[in-house]
C-alpha cells in the first residue's frame, strides 16, 4: 500500500499537529473496511483525531483510495469549520481520483521525485498503534 499526500494537505497536517502515524492509522482502518464515509469514485472521508483528543471532534480528511494499492490524502478540514464538501468539490476530487489511482509505479515515482506529492512512510510500527 502506497500512502501519499499532496503539498496542501501536508501543510494542513503540519499546522494542525497531525502526524504521519495518524494518517497511517486512518488508512489501516479503511483497509479493514472501517471507512467513515464512502463518497464514491474512489473518494472516502476518514476522521483523524486532534492531538490529545478523539476522532469525533477532530479533522476530516478526503482520501483518494484504492484498497491494497494506494491512499492519497488530498484535503483536510476541521469539522467545526466546514460541515462537508460542496458538490463541485466532490466532483473535482472524483476527477482527481480517476487520475491518481491509475498511475503506475513508475509514474507515481516520478511525481514523488518531482516533489508534487510526498510519500508517507507507513510501517508496521506506525499502522498498528
Amino acid at each position: 500500500m502506497r500512502v501519499v499526500k499532496n503539498k496542501v494537505f501536508a501543510r494542513f497536517a503540519e499546522r494542525n499537529g497531525i502526524e504521519d502515524r495518524q494518517l497511517c492509522d486512518a488508512v489501516h482502518r479503511a483497509e479493514r473496511g472501517l471507512i467513515d464515509a464512502d463518497l464514491g469514485g474512489g473518494v472516502i472521508k476518514q476522521r483523524v483525531a486532534r492531538p490529545g483528543k478523539g476522532r469525533s471532534g477532530g479533522f476530516r480528511t478526503i482520501v483518494l483510495f484504492h484498497t491494497q494499492e494506494r491512499a492519497f490524502f488530498a484535503h483536510g478540514f476541521a469539522k467545526n469549520q466546514k460541515a462537508n464538501l460542496i458538490k463541485t468539490e466532490l466532483q473535482d476530487f472524483k476527477a482527481l481520483a480517476k487520475y491518481m489511482l491509475i498511475l503506475n509505479e513508475a509514474q507515481l515515482k516520478l511525481v514523488i521525485e518531482a516533489k508534487e506529492i510526498i510519500e508517507v512512510k507507513c510501517n508496521d510500527e506506525n499502522i498498528y498503534k
